[in-house]
């Protein structure tokens, strides 16, 4: 079977990342050293019209969503610091955080993808995978104070529906049970809701469209769920036997 494939309906990709990269400024003027906020507003604007939707109308909803935006992110900032001992102030959070830089791509691909500009919101979303290795899709939902920590090999997929002050470690996975079906699947709820005031630690798998983890839950390292969870509950996997051997060649 041969493929006809037409790349010219791709958007203008350095466009879309350059639109990001503007958002960034309006965020954060004196980190990126640019004060002036209204050139940096007038930037975005035309990236936007540049690289996603040559169109006023989209372009107005888009930036509608700004006030709000603006909240979100200082609540992930805010939660961030909060959680994280390390960390010694908000700006090293925006600077060089994975887990917000990865949240803050999100949530304007999330927008875009709300738009029907699809495509769009993948290129930022991958941009965000492909600095950070935490793969989130730009269809799932996120409420608010959400915190990643370290991050790398997270994956989110896109009909995951995540609450409030939810922290996530390395190496979880909120996916699907199986892609047998493929294109068969699409529209279907496939990945876990998950509720408000719940941790999940590194290397946790919570797979399935029906899977529901209720407000105030622990989720352990490495457990594989497939089931719901009711809330204020911790789940865990049983401790594992252990052995310690004695080495052949003792060091002298």
């Amino acid at each position: 079977m041969e493929l006809k494939l037409d790349f010219k309906k791709l958007p203008n990709k350095k466009a879309v990342l350059d639109f990001v990269d503007s958002l960034k400024l309006v965020f954060f003027p004196e980190l990126c050293k640019c004060e002036d906020s209204k050139k940096a507003i007038i930037m975005a604007r035309a990236n936007y019209l540049i690289g996603i939707a040559n169109s006023n109308e989209k372009l107005e909803e888009f930036f509608s969503y700004i006030p709000k935006l603006k909240d979100l992110f200082s609540k992930d900032i805010q939660i961030t610091f909060d959680s994280d001992p390390s960390c010694d102030g908000y700006e090293e959070i925006v600077s060089s955080f994975p887990g917000f830089t990865a949240t803050f791509y999100h949530r304007i691909a999330h927008i875009l993808y709300k738009q029907g500009c699809k495509t769009e919101a993948r290129l930022i979303s991958e941009e965000a995978h492909f600095r950070t290795g935490i793969d989130i899709h730009p269809g799932a939902q996120i409420g608010e104070y959400f915190f990643i920590d370290h991050g790398t090999g997270i994956v989110i997929g896109e009909t995951t529906i995540i609450g409030n002050h939810v922290k996530i470690y390395q190496g979880v996975t909120l996916g699907g049970i199986s892609l047998a079906k493929g294109q068969r699947l699409k529209g279907e709820k496939r990945h876990p809701t998950i509720g408000n005031y719940v941790t999940i630690y590194s290397g946790a798998s919570i797979l399935g469209g029906d899977i529901e983890i209720g407000n105030n839950v622990v989720i352990g390292s490495n457990v594989f769920l497939t089931k719901s969870v009711p809330s204020n509950r911790k789940v865990v996997i049983s401790e594992p036997e252990l052995l310690v051997l004695k080495k052949k060649h003792m060091a002298k």
